[in-house]
């Protein structure tokens, strides 16, 4: 496949880079109408609640030193918000002498106490082997509470992990749910994958090629090099819709642009035969040299290239040799 990730693709998922596991929260606590709102809870819950709060708003304002030694009393205390936030500045060494090992311990912590964020975490390192010993089963299960919780990233990678268990569209209905709730928060790997299941009807056995467009359509806007190389193939072609090859080439130039090896090669051979552009035989050269350098063979074009002149194939490869300046 192209040069972003497949869903079909097992190892993907366990190679996901690894965010930080902390999500956006209150920067400081609401104190308005404060009783009214908690009822019959005690100070001293009331503080618990509020004070991650506080350790939080530091961290987000970069006052990491500050966020470690409020979070700290209450990670102590037996807080999963606060021991998440310690987990974090230990992975990260930010305000502290950097600790994975010691991160990790934090994130077990936390993860059995139901924190979604901590799950996520803990379960990376459980499946990757990484400052714990390697044991994806229960890293896989952590993966699956943390998505059961709402975590997007946790919700793409058990989907993924479904579908390398049961490649069918068995495997693929159960994933579904998954991967439409984590393109609710705006996950674009997720746009990517809900493309390629309605396009190809993965998981009926009946494609929905409007459907299955639409997802590409927004995977591509993400920036995702692979959707919008599919797309731009699909648009020169008229595949799932009208030909238009304006259109396909902005999207190649795009990816090119990115690096895509592929949309290079493609944005080649558009400016060589002034599709959806005007022919341009030096650009359309060099997109053909920087290509081959990355491994795309293309006799087709090497043949374009011998009936340049000597003048105009310098300034390709001059032009070659500038990029990306």
């Amino acid at each position: 496949m192209m040069g972003h990730k497949s869903i079909a693709v097992s190892v993907l998922v366990w190679a996901f880079a690894f965010a930080s596991p902390l999500h956006a929260q209150n920067a400081e606590p609401d104190t308005e109408n404060l009783d009214a709102r908690l009822g019959k809870v005690s100070l001293e819950e009331t503080n618990a609640k509020a004070e991650p709060d506080l350790a939080f708003g530091a961290y987000q304002r970069g006052m990491y030193l500050t966020a470690f030694q409020l979070a700290l009393p209450r990670a102590e205390a037996g807080d999963p918000a606060a021991q998440t936030l310690i987990a974090e500045l230990y992975d990260q060494g930010k305000g502290v002498a950097k600790d994975t090992k010691k991160a990790a311990e934090w994130y077990e912590v936390a993860a059995k106490t139901g924190n979604r964020e901590a799950q996520f975490a803990y379960g990376m390192k459980l499946l990757q082997g990484v400052d714990v010993p390697q044991n994806k089963e229960a890293g896989i299960d952590l993966m699956r509470q943390a998505a059961d919780a709402g975590h997007p990233l946790a919700m793409f990678n058990y989907a993924t992990h479904l579908i390398d268990q049961r490649p069918t569209t068995a495997g693929y209905r159960r994933a579904l749910p998954y991967l439409e709730q984590a393109a609710e928060y705006r996950l674009s790997d997720a746009y990517y994958s809900l493309a390629r299941i309605y396009g190809e009807g993965l998981a009926t056995g009946i494609a929905d090629p409007e459907k299955g467009r639409s997802w590409l359509v927004r995977a591509a806007r993400a920036g995702i090099d692979t959707a919008q190389v599919e797309l731009a193939i699909e648009l020169v072609n008229g595949i799932n819709g009208k030909k238009d090859e304006k259109a396909a080439f902005e999207w190649f130039l795009i990816a090119a642009r990115g690096g895509n090896v592929i949309a290079q090669n493609r944005l080649a051979h558009m400016f060589f035969a002034g599709l959806g552009t005007e022919k341009a035989p030096i650009e359309g050269a060099k997109w053909h040299i920087l290509a081959s350098r990355a491994g795309r063979a293309d006799p087709g074009l090497d043949e374009y290239l011998q009936f340049l002149d000597e003048e105009s194939k310098k300034k390709a490869l001059s032009a070659a040799n500038r990029w990306p300046f």
